[in-house]
């Protein structure tokens, strides 16, 4: 009998070619989607880094996109076939590069529009979706003008048989989708969608799952919206061959369709958002693609759209060839929080006791949860209780009564705000910290926004995590599927909100969507709470890495993320006093390898590190200095025999090896 050890290859083997099509040879480990594979573990089997020779690394090359005005840094490249292939700039030019050396090899973009040039989300296209036709490479991008893109990968030329002539200036005769036209609403070729109905983008690539490609979208941001009309963001597939147009998925329910019961008052009329705009995963051998969605319009406000309101803020299982819904959860009901689903759903089989094994999907949450499921039914890993929340205060608001707990995984972050979370480090800061907090509403998670012409002599009501905190995008979570652990990157971050009337909001957005008043919008925060030391107002640690053994759903480790800043270690405040290790309070990029987790986080001072620590223990086996902050998701992978790890620092790729992969490149 083969023992759990002697099975993990050939675990590892299926793992990938079921869900990475990664080709695995002796010399070569590809990132082959974004997140690495179709689960987005995030997960490469590369092993040429160590603990021995982890603080060898150099810099092999870098790449600086600041020529196509690249400064967001949210991509993360993908290499296939020998080449790497990436997104820069808010035109979202595509480009091939060597990945020995950082030449570039060639780049496209796509002609200007004035669709194009409104878009919030241009330079944050986190990178491109890869198939093959006939053997030959092509590359699929959704561009900030919500155009569908189809590229040779070898020379970067649209693709020949993909699309038709638009009629737009200077566009190519093929290898473009205009994908406004299968949304159904009267739109400009060139200016878009009339602001007056609403506005969509695209702020993550395509997924390509056997011969479908199924594309996201975003909206424009709820806390820049104060009116009460946008478009949904529709789900959209298209052949991969010929970008024929094949099934579109209700985001907001139709009549007749499952949920539409949820948007009361007719709302689904005129609410738009409900869009993807984080990744999509998928489970190519079922014909299953996992779509994370974000809240309706408007954040922090829902009181001309009561009702759970369907598929907001949820997890939605649909299967790739005819867009029908396998199944769903929603992960918050009636969303005013703007706890949007962030990171890509992770995939994984677990070994659970006394159960066997079950295929799961897991979606990790600004609110600090790991929902967790089977993949194929929906049915939650561990219950799921709907426990009673507070209520709004806000005229008009019906919030759910209830909301989704999961029992486990435990939660990563501190939910909700007390007394008890605050600043206890001398008596002198515990007292100031109480005073400043009694102009705040503490509470609970899921504490609601008070409003502007009732705050009880309260500056905003305490969200926490806020939608800047718990897990989020600039962060993405990653997994060893060899073991079942999962790793998840938080900061501690709460928001501070109140809203105020929807006309006085609408007067500080530039270019608004729809055009009624909302009743409230958002009121840009408040103030958040300041201590005279400037020191934080909770309790440490202010970043970290929870690893999560998922078979068992309990906690592996918890760690700091980073280092415990200057402003705190060298604070007169806490002169003569032992902090201990606080993290840097920045969520920390990471990947998974065979042989350790590496993530990105700063040193005291600031200065860029790169971290390896055991992914059993946490225990960290060395840290080396990088060129610049990393601020997005990482990758690695295996060319002509050697591991890279690649990093998004700004504007540039910067790409770490050891030292023999720079001796090779030198003796050619």
């Amino acid at each position: 009998m083969l023992s759990r050890f002697s099975l993990l290859p050939v675990l590892l083997l299926l793992a990938q070619t079921s869900f990475g099509q990664n080709l695995v040879t002796d010399d070569t480990a590809e990132w082959y989607t974004l997140g690495g594979d179709y689960a987005h573990t995030r997960y490469t089997p590369a092993d040429e880094i160590s603990a021995d020779n982890f603080e060898d690394l150099e810099v092999a090359w870098e790449w600086d996109g600041s020529s196509f005005n690249g400064y967001s840094g949210r991509s993360t490249p993908t290499y296939v076939d020998g080449k790497l292939y990436t997104v820069s700039g808010p035109r979202r030019n595509v480009v091939a590069i060597d990945p020995k050396t950082g030449e570039t090899l060639w780049a496209y973009r796509l002609p200007n529009t004035g669709r194009w040039e409104y878009s919030m989300r241009a330079s944050y296209g986190k990178g491109i979706a890869y198939d093959r036709i006939d053997g030959r490479g092509v590359i699929y991008i959704s561009t900030p003008g919500f155009f569908l893109v189809a590229l040779d990968a070898q020379t970067g030329r649209p693709l020949e048989g993909f699309g038709e002539q638009l009629p737009i200036p200077d566009f190519p005769e093929t290898g473009i989708i205009d994908m406004l036209a299968d949304l159904g609403h009267p739109y400009d070729p060139y200016d878009g969608i009339p602001l007056e109905t609403g506005y969509i983008t695209t702020s993550s690539p395509p997924i390509v799952v056997n011969d479908t490609i199924i594309v996201g979208n975003s909206a424009e941001q709820g806390y820049l919206q104060a009116r009460v009309e946008n478009i949904p963001g529709d789900i959209l597939a298209y052949d991969k061959h010929t970008g024929a147009f094949k099934w579109k998925f209700n985001v907001i329910p139709r009549p007749g369709e499952y949920g539409h019961e949820t948007w009361e008052n007719d709302a689904w009329q005129w609410t738009g958002d409900v869009s993807s705009w984080a990744p999509l995963t998928a489970d190519p051998e079922n014909n299953i693609v996992y779509v994370p969605t974000n809240p309706p319009t408007i954040d922090y406000y829902g009181g001309f759209r009561p009702g759970d309101g369907l598929f907001g803020t949820s997890v939605i299982g649909l299967d790739t060839e005819t867009g029908e819904r396998r199944w769903h959860f929603q992960t918050v009901k009636h969303d005013v929080w703007n706890y949007d689903n962030p990171a890509a759903p992770i995939q994984m089989d677990l070994n659970i006791s006394g159960r066997g094994v079950i295929p799961a999907v897991m979606q990790v949450t600004k609110q600090g949860f790991v929902y967790t499921f089977d993949r194929m039914t929906g049915e939650p890993i561990w219950p799921i209780e709907n426990r009673p929340v507070l209520q709004s205060e806000v005229p008009g608001e019906k919030l759910a009564m209830t909301q989704p707990f999961p029992t486990k995984p435990p939660p990563f972050e501190q939910q909700g705000i007390s007394e008890n979370d605050l600043i206890d480090f001398t008596p002198e800061l515990r007292r100031e910290a109480l005073e400043v907090m009694s102009s705040y509403k503490m509470g609970p998670l899921f504490n609601p926004p008070i409003h502007d012409e009732n705050t009880q002599g309260l500056i905003s009501s305490a969200m926490c995590p806020g939608d800047g905190g718990g897990a989020n995008i600039y962060a993405p979570p990653a997994a060893d599927p060899t073991t079942g652990f999962l790793y998840v990157p938080s900061a501690n971050n709460c928001s501070w909100q109140r809203v105020i009337p929807g006309e006085e909001a609408d007067a500080r957005i530039d270019k608004p969507t729809g055009t009624t008043f909302a009743a409230y919008a958002n009121g840009a925060g408040g103030r958040p709470p300041r201590l005279a030391s400037n020191l934080p107002y909770v309790k440490p640690p202010y970043s970290t890495v929870t690893a999560y053994d998922m078979n068992t759903g309990e906690i592996a480790f918890r760690i700091p993320a980073g280092e415990t800043p200057d402003r705190v270690r060298n604070n007169p405040a806490l002169e003569g006093v032992d902090v201990g290790d606080t993290g840097s309070g920045r969520a920390p990029s990471m990947v998974a390898t065979a042989n350790m987790l590496i993530y990105a986080s700063i040193d005291h001072d600031g200065s860029p590190l790169l971290y390896a620590v055991d992914k059993q223990t946490g225990e960290e086996l060395g840290r080396i200095e990088i060129p610049g902050e990393v601020r997005y998701g990482m990758s690695s992978w295996m060319h002509d025999g050697h591991q890279y790890v690649i990093l998004q620092a700004g504007p540039r790729l910067v790409a770490m090896a050891l030292p023999a992969a720079l001796e090779d490149v030198a003796s050619h």
